[in-house]
């Protein structure tokens, strides 16, 4: 079986009580989520597992707007420092 790809924007904002997704999508929607923030130069990290795990935790996958769960903080955590350390390298 052939997965589809799987897109999901995820920000925080201090004063925030966690991150929170700010876009998800499969297949097209996905590739337009990636090629949005491409041109928009944000900068883009795959992380297949968060991405699994904010689509079929047990209560449902994790809609746009919505806080992340708490045991996802950890990985959405380090996909954001990841990031952060990006944008201070390029300035």
């Amino acid at each position: 079986m052939i997965k589809k790809k799987t897109a999901s924007a995820i920000g925080y904002s201090s004063g925030d009580p966690a991150p929170v997704l700010l876009a998800a999508g499969k297949g097209r929607e996905a590739e337009r989520i990636i090629a949005i923030a491409q041109e928009s130069g944000v900068e883009v990290v795959e992380d297949a597992a968060l991405a699994a795990l904010l689509d079929t935790w047990a209560d449902g996958p994790v809609k746009p707007g919505d806080f992340i769960p708490p045991w996802c903080w950890e990985a959405a955590a380090k996909v954001l420092a990841f990031v952060m350390d990006q944008d201070k390298k390029s300035k």
